[in-house]
């Protein structure tokens, strides 16, 4: 503390116990061991100027160390409602130009009151939802897809079981008749039928055939199962449509923003007609 004294009061340098380095100058300016430039007094705020510091050693003043600020590493969430106001008001931009050539206001303050009452206001939140929506769509529509096909799979195998045993005392009389000509003739569309199911069960690779009855337990299952898949499809197919075109309007207002890179996935994925 002498050795500063000293200093402030224009002594030309020295060196505090501590290794603190004191220069002269116009103003004083110290630098620690680690340090590789001085620091001069002046510029560390309020509190270290020479009159601050001559009082504080002489016990006229109690001296408060400046406290450091640590710094903010929080991240800034894009609030969509004020970057949209601040585009409109702008009026400028190629963002802008470009929204404006496909949508109108009314539009946009439809768009607006959709994120306000969606809690939407940040892109990351409609980005996250859009997405969820559209795969959302996607799993339902191959779950309808894929009972619709066994649904029609089980309807052509029902109608070729039946067929087979309508026809199976017809077809045994044809075998054992070394299969006539003359009998074929009278009874050609029932043997055709008698075939075509035989085909079919061989393709499939059956060696025991199912029952009429599990096939109607298994078809009215799967009946049911589509049609509660498809009420929620249609909802889900609107709420994602709603989604995507609630976020090309944000992302063409808002172009030249990370909002398009963010969103390319989800923008890849159209609903389907």
């Amino acid at each position: 503390m002498a050795c500063l004294l000293l200093k402030i009061q224009r002594e030309k340098g020295c060196t505090t116990a501590s290794g603190l380095e004191v220069k002269n100058g116009k103003q004083p300016s110290l630098r620690g061991k680690e340090q590789k430039r001085f620091i001069r007094l002046d510029t560390l705020g309020a509190g270290y100027a020479e009159d601050d510091l001559l009082s504080a050693i002489a016990g006229k003043k109690v001296h408060v160390p400046r406290k450091r600020t640590a710094p903010t590493t929080e991240k800034q969430e894009v609030n969509l409602l004020v970057d949209i106001q601040q585009k409109l008001q702008a009026g400028k931009g190629v963002g802008y130009e470009r929204w404006a050539k496909v949508f109108n206001l009314k539009q946009m303050a439809q768009t607006m009151n959709y994120l306000v009452e969606h809690g939407l206001t940040d892109y990351g939140a409609l980005s996250e939802k859009s997405s969820v929506s559209t795969d959302r769509f996607h799993t339902l529509s191959t779950q309808i897809k894929t009972r619709e096909k066994r649904l029609a799979e089980i309807a052509v195998l029902r109608t070729h079981i039946q067929n087979y045993v309508k026809t199976r005392d017809i077809y045994t009389a044809y075998r054992k008749a070394g299969y006539s000509a003359k009998f074929r003739a009278g009874h050609e569309s029932e043997i055709l039928l008698h075939q075509a199911a035989k085909h079919a069960f061989d393709e499939l690779g059956m060696k025991k055939l199912p029952t009429v009855r599990s096939l109607n337990t298994e078809y009215a299952a799967l009946l049911s199962e589509k049609k509660t898949a498809y009420a929620e499809y249609r909802q889900v197919k609107n709420e994602m449509r709603e989604l995507l075109t609630i976020q090309q309007n944000v992302d063409l207002l808002l172009e030249g923003k990370q909002h398009a890179v963010d969103n390319e996935k989800t923008r890849g994925r159209q609903p389907a007609k």
